[in-house]
């Protein structure tokens, strides 16, 4: 029962670990993401506009591609837990005649993906600001900082999209999640991507690395290469782009990216915007130690099953009250 217990404990300790930021947390506009969710009670609407020009001398490729990208994003249950949906609507002109180069018009829906995510470990890090005896101590790099942060992305590919989207079933996708924070202004993202995982002629294995820059506390830039895989083409990609943040819960981003192999011109563009609807409230507790009674609000960083296996929390077993010296020394004049 004692190992029991501390199961659950140590469950309950994980799931409710914060990761709410006071600053929009977006996916955009690079193609990589975080370990980190949004926080509950925080709904997040990531939205944009892209534009693809592709002369792939493959058949049947897609020679022109425009259209909406919609990422929703929501924390409903637990901290460490993100709910996601991912919706884009596009146009391609679609290559039919290799010799020619006539192309014929689709348009629909072409993704629609369900998924979940969830950090697994962080870090801790050393707060420079709080060394005060040696400038070297406070000027070092801290180490732990090449230990990236851990998170796990699972969901799957719906097939309910428009026929000439269409797959041959829904098929499942898993992603490995990593960061380095290096610093308050440089933070690495790598992502381990599997997608379309039981179709074997759409399978896709790759990565994403992404590393960002702050140059003040709301302009950004960034610069990413992605690496994929199928069973009959692989492509390496460089791109990047900037964020720009007006306010704390709305935020604008450009990306830009080419064909790292320059074979063939493939360009792709796009503009968005990130906004959210920000309801988090952190757990409080009130502090009755004041001498008024009146009680100070703190945060709550103490989790439910560690008071309640505190040793000065146990019931039936109040704790004693010391008297004071000042006390005694007046009983013992009496």
């Amino acid at each position: 029962m004692k190992y029991l217990s501390l199961f659950f404990a140590s469950l309950i300790s994980l799931l409710s670990y914060s990761q709410y930021t006071e600053v929009i947390n977006s996916k955009r506009p690079g193609f990589s993401e975080s370990p980190f969710g949004v926080g509950t009670k925080v709904y997040q609407v990531e939205t944009g506009y892209f534009y693809q020009k592709n002369n792939n001398p493959d058949f049947f490729t897609n020679r022109k591609s425009r259209g909406i990208d919609l990422y929703l994003r929501g924390g409903f249950i637990w901290e460490k837990i993100e709910l996601s949906t991912n919706f884009k609507y596009q146009k391609d002109d679609r290559l039919s005649n290799i010799v020619t180069g006539e192309t014929y018009p689709i348009s629909g829906i072409s993704q629609f993906t369900v998924g979940i995510k969830y950090l697994i470990y962080m870090p801790k890090y050393k707060d420079p600001s709080k060394e005060i005896r040696s400038w070297k101590a406070k000027m070092a790099f801290d180490w732990k900082r090449l230990i990236p942060s851990v998170g796990l992305y699972a969901g799957f590919n719906t097939n309910a999209l428009s026929i000439d989207y269409q797959a041959p079933s829904f098929s499942p996708k898993a992603v490995i999640l990593l960061q380095n924070d290096f610093s308050e202004n440089l933070i690495l993202v790598t992502n381990v991507v599997g997608d379309y995982l039981t179709l074997n002629d759409q399978r896709t294995l790759g990565y994403i690395t992404t590393l960002t820059y702050s140059i003040t506390p709301k302009f950004s830039i960034f610069g990413e290469h992605q690496g994929m895989f199928t069973r009959y083409t692989r492509s390496f990609d460089l791109g990047g782009g900037l964020a720009y943040l007006i306010n704390k819960d709305f935020q604008v981003g450009l990306n830009l990216r080419t064909d790292s192999q320059m074979d063939y011109l493939n360009i792709y563009g796009g503009l968005g915007i990130s906004y959210r609807i920000d309801r988090h409230k952190d757990k409080i507790k009130r502090d009755k130690t004041i001498d008024d009674g009146s009680g100070r609000i703190q945060n709550n960083n103490d989790g439910f099953f560690k008071r309640l296996f505190s040793k000065k929390s146990r019931r039936g077993k109040p704790p004693k009250k010391r008297k004071s010296r000042t006390s005694r020394k007046i009983r013992t004049r009496n």
